[in-house]
């Protein structure tokens, strides 16, 4: 997909929006991450349980003698050139390390991307991939299931630089399988030129003549969860098992009416390009993938007056993979503040490295100062950004049975 440099005036425009038009990128107006780190640190899933996990046996790590990595990612979360050819920060690893590093855009979502490997690395099969990328709630569960490998943090220096509110979650205690790639928001995407209004809140999502034009995120913590603030629900805190099926019920009749065209992952993006969609509940730096690829700069990102949600994405090494320390020298890569603006500026959501923003000002100032990158305790408070709670495993495996039902798996 071809896509503009971050310097592009439409995107640099994105990122300035104010509080009137809400781009979802203004979440972030205003420098250190504060409060957006209490909503990261919200949306953590529960310590692993008591009494620590069985030993693990890994296989015989080839880095020395095999100088490759496998860097498995989702759609649009890495910088690229003009020609959408060649991934600029990748290049320059492999020409600082001398380690052949592969890319492939092989996540749809945390669910479907998981299922499809679980069985080989439960069976000790390598999937070819060294690196792999899921948000807090799946790294909780593959991190319980012991799939993944330890990290070696003496080997990683530049991972210091990582904010302090995400050094020490729940689901991995001292960060020892894991580290934050990329942190973001859910809320309403729309073109504002075939919408012909603005969109404020989900219920404005619901009209007439956006009948089987919108389209809407199958992670249910986003979906569910942007729909339970709307319904009066605190997602950080202890709602019940109702609340959560009063929304899946809202999300299930807005199908069974013909609202909603499609339930998606990062394929969502399709549907709005093609413009068989207009508008959906859509994930923060996507708007800006979707301005800079289409040059249409009518694309809004909004906070829904009820409040969005936020989450975190991580890194982590799959128990079968055979480049460990190459690995981990990719994910310590990242967290040099120059490579990680370049990366932000690229994809647009919030950078999880100290010292990137000051970075950033080199690039871009108008970008430094994009509240989509680096939040504000402010805007989070003002905008009632939430991270949804952790569930316990009993109620994770009974929301996602639910969901899928929803889905139409």
């Amino acid at each position: 997909m071809r896509r503009r440099p971050p310097a592009d005036p439409a995107v640099r425009a994105l990122a300035g929006l104010g509080a009137t038009g809400l781009s979802r990128r203004n979440l972030l107006r205003g420098g250190a991450l504060g409060a957006a780190a209490l909503g990261l640190a919200a949306c953590a899933p529960p310590l692993p349980p008591a009494g620590g996990a069985a030993a693990l046996t890994l296989p015989k790590d080839l880095s020395e003698t095999e100088k490759t990595v496998a860097f498995a990612n989702w759609t649009a979360y890495l910088d690229q050139d003009e020609s959408a050819t060649r991934y600029p920060t990748l290049e320059a690893f492999q020409k600082a390390t001398g380690i052949k590093a592969t890319y492939a855009v092989d996540i749809e979502d945390n669910d479907s991307y998981f299922n499809k490997i679980a069985p080989q690395l439960r069976a000790k099969q390598d999937i070819d991939r060294d690196v792999f990328v899921f948000t807090d709630w799946m790294a909780n569960r593959i991190i319980r299931d012991q799939l993944v490998q330890p990290l070696e943090l003496i080997r990683m220096p530049h991972v210091g630089n990582m904010r302090d509110s995400l050094k020490d979650v729940s689901f991995d205690p001292g960060r020892e399988h894991s580290i934050t790639w990329q942190s973001g928001f859910a809320g309403i995407g729309y073109d504002k030129s075939k919408v012909g209004r603005e969109l404020k809140s989900l219920d404005d999502l619901w009209a007439d003549d956006l009948k089987g034009r919108i389209v809407v995120l199958s992670e249910f913590r986003d979906t569910a969860g942007l729909v339970m603030q709307q319904q009066g629900v605190d997602i950080s805190g202890a709602f019940d098992k109702a609340a959560v099926e009063k929304a899946f019920a809202e999300i299930d009749k807005r199908v069974r009416d013909g609202f909603i065209r499609r339930i998606k992952g990062n394929s969502y993006l399709e549907d709005l390009k093609s413009g068989n969609a207009v508008a959906g509940i859509v994930w923060s730096g996507d708007l800006f993938v979707l301005r800079a690829e289409t040059g249409n700069d009518n694309w809004q990102f909004v906070i829904p007056e009820s409040g969005g949600t936020i989450w975190s994405d991580n890194m982590m090494v799959p128990i079968t993979s055979t480049h460990r320390r190459n690995a981990m020298a990719l994910m310590d890569w990242y967290y040099r503040p120059d490579i990680a603006a370049q990366v932000a500026a690229y994809v647009n959501y919030v950078c999880p490295v100290d010292g990137a923003k000051e970075e950033m000002e080199k690039i871009d100032p108008d970008l430094a100062d994009s509240p989509f990158i680096f939040p504000s305790e402010s805007y989070i408070k003002d905008n009632n950004i939430q991270g949804f709670r952790a569930l316990s495993s009993q109620e994770d495996s009974d929301y996602s049975a639910a969901w899928a039902k929803v889905v139409g798996n």
